[in-house]
């Protein structure tokens, strides 16, 4: 029997527990029922339907029958000849199952007359459904109840699997906050209250590294449906991190004033943003950086110390490229055909504009989508000075090879034997 009294009380604490809804739970518990009726009492290809009534107290049964007409049903020709096909190994088409067939094997536990249905129901059509009621059952045996158990048990881990996916699947390409739980070999895996992320090792960052029960932010990649239930694939070290990170820290982003243009990420080591402003009194930099730094600081704490360049976008390539080059200070931008650029800076600006092992100019160039080439005011002379050298040195190889080719062809002209 079921204690009703508590009843409602259970149903709400197995809905908290497992996050799904007090209807999802009442429907899987009707399941299970009908599951342990079919069991206990049923026989072989009925359709049990159970209905728990939380207010009276009590369990109705019903048994489910679908309306045919006798067009709809193989005739025993039919079925004989589909018989003889089987044993012959050949292929049966049209079998009751299959998609798309309109006829079916009549099974009188799952099949109703159109007649005989509307006797019972007298608005009755060819495809509905009657439910036919049967005798209530409360004393039940440890098999019958093994089965509702496991009714119980398989449905709510689907319903579980679903809602997650559901939220999550709408939480793709945002952070969230996760306690880190376990780690297998260099996969990490993450508590994000209702399911477990994995944050695999080519989206960590490089030096970074996680200790059990630290809380960090991650962003979703993608959600994805396996076997074992649903995957969230996390990261730290995707570019939009970044720009997720801000989002967070400067209302003027959310708002529209201030727009991120591009992001380019060594992870672990430099950034590079490019933002534009939409209202000509809001720097967008500025905004950025926030009062004394603290809007940028706060990302750079979140990420471990990973420095952030805030560059002013332009839709000029001369001004975009000088400005992506920051820390350092341009003289003068040169621009070429197939988006070659040639950056001047000052002798003592050199170093800082091409950034330990190239990174400066690297994530620049990155960044603008421009070859960047970056020269002191020296070396730009002396590439010049050898280039007018070499066009010299071209020109008199020319004029040698034209002398050359007329005495030849002087030589010609006069042969031997011939008086000139």
């Amino acid at each position: 029997m079921i204690d009703f009294k508590n009843f409602g009380v259970l149903l709400d604490s197995i809905a908290e527990e497992k996050g799904l809804s007090k209807e999802q739970v009442l429907e899987t518990l009707n399941q299970a029922l009908a599951a342990a009726y079919k069991k206990e009492f049923g026989k072989r290809g009925q359709h049990i339907k159970a209905q728990l009534n939380t207010q009276k107290g009590g369990v109705d049964f019903w048994q489910v029958k679908l309306v045919v007409t006798p067009d709809q049903l193989y005739t025993e020709e039919e079925l004989e000849e589909m018989r003889e096909h089987r044993e012959e190994g050949e292929e049966v088409s049209g079998e009751e199952g299959e998609e798309g067939s309109k006829k079916v094997r009549y099974n009188p536990e799952r099949h109703l007359l159109f007649q005989e249905a509307q006797q019972i129901k007298a608005d009755a059509q060819p495809g509905d459904e009657i439910e036919i009621p049967l005798e209530s059952k409360t004393e039940y045996g440890r098999i019958a109840a093994q089965t509702a158990k496991q009714v119980i048990l398989q449905k709510i881990r689907e319903a579980e699997r679903e809602t997650i996916m559901k939220e999550f699947a709408s939480k793709e390409e945002t952070l969230v906050s996760g306690v880190v739980q376990r780690m297998e070999g260099r996969a990490v895996f993450v508590d994000l209250g209702k399911t477990l992320g994995i944050l695999p090792p080519e989206e960590q960052v490089p030096g970074e590294f996680y200790r059990i029960g630290q809380r960090l932010r991650f962003y979703v990649l993608r959600v994805e449906d396996s076997a074992k239930g649903p995957a969230i694939l996390l990261s730290r070290a995707y570019p939009k991190f970044i720009s997720k990170l801000f989002e967070l820290e400067v209302p003027e982003i959310a708002s529209g004033t201030v727009e991120i243009k591009g992001i380019t990420r060594e992870a672990g080591s430099r950034s590079k943003v490019g933002v534009m402003s939409h209202d000509d009194g809001v720097d967008p930099v500025g905004a950025m950086v926030g009062q004394r730094g603290t809007r940028v600081s706060a990302v750079i704490n979140e990420l471990g110390g990973e420095k952030i360049d805030i560059i002013e976008w332009s839709d000029d390539p001369q001004i975009y490229v000088g400005n992506a080059l920051s820390p350092a200070k341009c003289l003068e931008v040169e621009l070429y055909p197939r988006n070659k650029a040639v950056a001047i800076v000052s002798e003592d600006q050199l170093s800082l504009a091409i950034g330990k092992e190239g990174q400066n100019v690297r994530l620049a160039a990155k960044l603008t989508g421009w070859k960047i080439d970056v020269r002191t005011p020296e070396q730009k002379k002396s590439a010049a000075q050898g280039q007018e050298e070499a066009d010299v040195h071209g020109d008199s190889e020319a004029q040698m090879q034209e002398a050359e080719q007329g005495t030849r062809q002087e030589d010609v002209s006069t042969a031997p034997g011939e008086k000139s």
